[in-house]
């Protein structure tokens, strides 16, 4: 098995075409962290809300219960 290049040197140089393929390298690894980072930020946001949408159900229905145990029935003139 015969290496492409001979020496590092080499590698990096790609051929006389090291800043279009380095530059397609950067603008791949570029966009992968970008993807990943957005990701998160979403993924982070997501549960977030569902924090809240849960907080603020478990706030009604402790107010719900709250108000039929406090106040009692009208009464009714017959």
């Amino acid at each position: 098995m015969n290496p492409a290049f001979s020496s590092w040197p080499a590698f990096l140089a790609m051929g006389g075409y090291a800043f279009y393929v380095w530059l397609a390298v950067a603008a791949t690894l570029l966009s992968l962290v970008i993807l990943v980072a957005q990701t998160l930020v979403a993924h982070r946001q997501l549960l977030n809300a569902i924090r809240r949408q849960q907080a603020r159900a478990a706030r009604l229905r402790q107010g719900a219960s709250r108000l039929t145990t406090t106040i009692p029935p009208p009464e009714r003139d017959q």
